[in-house]
């Protein structure tokens, strides 16, 4: 299985709900806050252009937030990106 990485914030309720679809599919990752990190904020933009988290990798493969994994777990596509 390919690990998954996700970088979230404190105060944010997507990362919690991100948190939440994985361990409710017991599916391992690591969390790495950046709060207070502007030099990874700034990494994040450059590897997602995007500045919102949750910012989801699986592998090296950043695949967005939250509402792309929920969709990859609605068309049952996560556990075949997670093992490919």
């Amino acid at each position: 299985m390919k690990p998954v990485k996700v970088y979230t914030t404190s105060y944010c309720p997507y990362c919690v709900q991100a948190k939440r679809l994985l361990n409710d599919r017991k599916i391992p990752f690591e969390e790495i806050a950046c709060d207070e990190d502007d030099g990874l904020r700034d990494w994040l933009v450059k590897a997602t252009g995007q500045r919102t988290v949750p910012q989801i990798f699986i592998g090296d493969e950043p695949i967005g937030g939250y509402t792309d994994l929920a969709a990859l777990d609605k068309k049952g596509s996560l556990q075949a990106k997670l093992d490919a």
